[in-house]
């Protein structure tokens, strides 16, 4: 029975995989970026010559950009979790909403950990790093590039960009698809609207505005 069931999930995955790749990927590998954005150079663009899985996403955020570094550097499993779907990716744990003093320094080689194991295969490490400007995180065979452009005195675009070349002969490369392809974007997306609601509470909390003033990304982040 096994074996009749095996060639009709196969079929399954591989319809699933060529719709995602033609409709739902072009739409969600830019999600709310321009197109000067996405041509634009990032730390790490050098590093994947012939990625399979490339999207740049952007964000415009109420608050100066050394006020969204901070909520930043201290993302990752274990750490402050990551603003985003905490069930699935923090054990559900709730994702911090303030800032935690201990976690404020980083360096090169600082593991950012996407689950509970610390692996070079499994998590990230900071390659480089320009304080309130832009960092790189890169693990085997994929980077994630953080890069802050002031557009005023009072707002900032936040852009991510995810590269990784996938490696067919991995006995997870199924689970490996199926995490890129399906599940990266909702959770990044709600990871840039999480970060987006803590950084802006917080810039009206010092700017004094207490209840007149409503992040953007809770209208957003309610809908999800």
């Amino acid at each position: 029975m096994f074996k009749k069931i095996v060639p009709g999930l196969t079929l399954l995955f591989g319809v699933v995989c060529a719709i995602s790749l033609r409709f739902y990927r072009s739409w969600h590998s830019r999600w709310g970026a321009t197109d000067e954005e996405v041509e634009l150079e990032m730390p790490g663009d050098e590093l994947i010559k012939q990625p399979t899985f490339n999207v740049t996403r952007a964000i415009t955020i109420h608050a100066r950009p050394e006020e969204i570094w901070p909520w930043i550097i201290q993302i990752g499993f274990g750490r402050v979790g990551f603003y985003s779907y905490d069930l699935l990716d923090n054990l559900g744990k709730p994702s911090a909403d303030h800032i935690i003093p201990e976690l404020q320094h980083i360096e090169v080689g600082t593991w950012i950990p996407m689950s509970g194991k610390v692996t070079e295969e499994t998590a990230f490490r900071v390659r480089a790093f320009e304080p309130n400007r832009w960092m790189l995180w890169e693990k085997v065979a994929s980077t994630w590039a953080w890069k802050l452009l002031p557009i005023d005195e009072e707002h900032t675009r936040l852009l991510i960009r995810l590269k990784c070349h996938y490696r067919w002969n991995r006995p997870t490369i199924v689970t490996d698809l199926l995490l890129m392809e399906v599940g990266d974007f909702p959770m990044m997306r709600k990871l840039m609207l999480g970060l987006k609601l803590r950084a802006e509470r917080a810039h009206a909390d010092v700017e004094g505005w207490g209840e007149e003033f409503t992040p953007s990304a809770d209208r957003l982040l309610h809908a999800l």
